[in-house]
């Protein structure tokens, strides 16, 4: 399954660099290991920039989170 997902600049340029190699997202996708999910960078008007960065979904976890929500940890392909 693929999931395209916004991301704030902010928090693109980590995970360009590979600094940032986790989400915490809300669950409302059904997020599975394995899945790949591919981060749309957004600017500040909540535009589209155009860059992207295409991950797979390592390791999971909702321990700790608030209801519906979701850690995950990914690596670029």
């Amino acid at each position: 399954m693929m999931h395209d997902l916004k991301i704030d600049q902010k928090f693109f340029d980590p995970v360009a660099k590979g600094f940032k190699t986790f989400e915490i997202r809300c669950n409302d996708r059904d997020f599975k290991i394995g899945d790949r999910i591919c981060l749309k960078e957004i600017n500040d008007q909540r535009e589209f920039t155009g860059n992207q960065i295409e991950a797979e979904i390592t390791y999971l976890t909702n321990y700790e989170q608030r209801r519906n929500y979701v850690v995950f940890s990914f690596k670029k392909v």
